[in-house]
């Protein structure tokens, strides 16, 4: 698995390098925007971190391009602000993860390998995400004009193929499991980032909102994933 990290400090690329070849994986980076974009074409990484504040094109805006160039390839966020809005930005842009600077190496390394996780059980088959990641979701699933498809790593809503995200998808095939069935956002926590994961640093609304973007005629009005408050979220027609 190789990672590639977007930061314009040298220092920074130089010890996160390091940290992450000797954690097992290959390592490329690039010190801006621009520079980011041929190095992705070049190297074909598994996984992006970048920070946002880059020279020649900013984080979020080079997030959303590799977003669109690479829709299952998952992204981690670095910035050194922990503002929410910056947040919310970086998840519009496509952004998976988040992460705050200063932070702990250990974090670091628990959140790339939580990303890269959904992708590795299906990478012989060359379907990333199949089987662990989709957790047990092996046969498509049909709801109205919704499909879920773990076969094809795909979701189609009235013919039309939607593109989600690693964390997008691996979401809504958790629900699709058990449509009707109810999930907490800690069962949904809990099942795709693992029992230790911090709970407080996933925003599992933000997620739900942005596959109601793309599945739902009227996201305010959900047809398909469901918001049954106080609870939880389910998958329903």
């Amino acid at each position: 698995m190789k990672v590639m990290l977007v930061d314009d400090e040298k220092s920074l690329r130089s010890l996160l390098g390091m940290i992450i070849t000797e954690a097992g994986y290959d390592f490329c980076c690039a010190s801006d925007g621009v520079a980011a974009l041929e190095v992705f074409e070049q190297e074909k990484p598994d996984l992006a971190v970048l920070d946002v504040m880059i020279p020649k094109m900013d984080g979020f805006e080079l997030c959303a391009r590799l977003r669109k160039a690479s829709p299952q390839m998952p992204i981690l966020m670095l910035s050194a602000k922990g503002d929410i809005v910056d947040k919310k930005i970086g998840f519009r842009a496509g952004a998976d993860d988040y992460l705050t600077k200063p932070f702990n190496e250990e974090e670091l390394l628990l959140r790339i390998e939580a990303l890269l996780r959904r992708r590795q059980p299906g990478a012989a088959s060359g379907h990333p995400d199949e089987g662990q990641g989709h957790h047990g979701l092996l046969e498509p699933v049909k709801v109205g004009d919704l499909e879920i498809n773990p076969l094809r790593y795909e979701v189609v809503v009235k013919g039309r193929v939607v593109a989600l995200t690693p964390k997008e998808f691996s979401i809504l095939a958790l629900l699709a499991e058990s449509p009707g069935k109810v999930f907490t956002r800690e069962d949904l926590v809990e099942s795709l980032w693992g029992a230790d994961y911090d709970t407080g640093s996933v925003s599992i609304p933000v997620y739900i909102r942005r596959i109601r973007k793309k599945i739902e005629e009227d996201p305010s009005n959900p047809r398909y994933l469901q918001t049954v408050w106080s609870f939880g979220y389910r998958l329903g027609d």
